[in-house]
Order: structure tokens, then sequence, then C-alpha cells
């Protein structure tokens, strides 16, 4: 079976499993605290929003196959906006957002808009 979204979802979860893994890694090195900072709830949602954006892409290509773009840019917005719903509270309580905080938030996120691009990209030219 060869669905680009099951691939995609497969490719998803092994790509931001690997980076967990590396990020705690990276943390346990330094001896900083390991699941602080929401760090599994970012790694999760972000997940989901990267999955279910690329799923409305897929669903969508057809009829929009013109304003994907667009619809994928709205789709970072979706992303921003849940950052500063969820975790921007949270870490703005001592009106200090660390370096462990930002990167809690931001290293699921820049791996899963890059794996995201780089898919959509090449699925994108593959329907030409």
């Amino acid at each position: 079976m060869d669905n680009p979204f099951f691939n995609f979802t497969v490719k998803a979860f092994i790509v931001l499993a690997v980076v967990f893994c590396a990020h705690i890694s990276i943390l346990d090195i330094f001896d900083f605290p390991l699941f602080e900072n929401r760090i599994i709830l970012s790694y999760v949602i972000n997940f989901i929003l990267v999955v279910v954006i690329f799923g409305v892409l897929y669903l969508l290509r057809r009829k929009y196959k013109s304003q994907l773009g667009f619809l994928f840019l709205i789709g970072s917005f979706l992303k921003f906006a849940i950052f500063f719903m969820v975790f921007y509270p949270f870490y703005k309580q001592d009106d200090i957002i660390t370096k462990l905080e930002f990167a809690a938030f931001f290293t699921p996120y820049v791996f899963g808009l890059i794996l995201e691009s780089v898919s959509l990209s090449k699925w994108l030219n593959k329907l030409e």
C-alpha cells in the first residue's frame, strides 16, 4: 500500500521520536532536567499538528491544488496559535522564556516543519 498520508505519518513518528531521544540525551549529558518545560506535550502536539496539516492538505490536494501553499501557511499559523495558547502562558509565568523552554517547543516544531516541507514538496512534484 503506497498511501502518502500513511507513509508520512510513520515517517513523522520516527523522525520526531529520534529527535526526542536525541533532545533528551543532550539534556542528560548537560545535566539539565529531562522532562520539564512540557517537552513531552510539545512533541506530541507538534506530531499531531504536522500529521493533521499534512492530512488536510492531502485531502484537499485536487480541489485546491493552486492554493495548497496558502493552506500550508495557514497550518503554520495554526501551530503558532497553539504555541501561544498552550505553551506561552506557562513559559512566561516567571516573565522569562529560557533557552530550555524555547528548545522544548521549537525543536520538534522545526524538525516537523522541515519534514512537512520536504514531504509536501516531493509529493506536490509528483502531482504535476
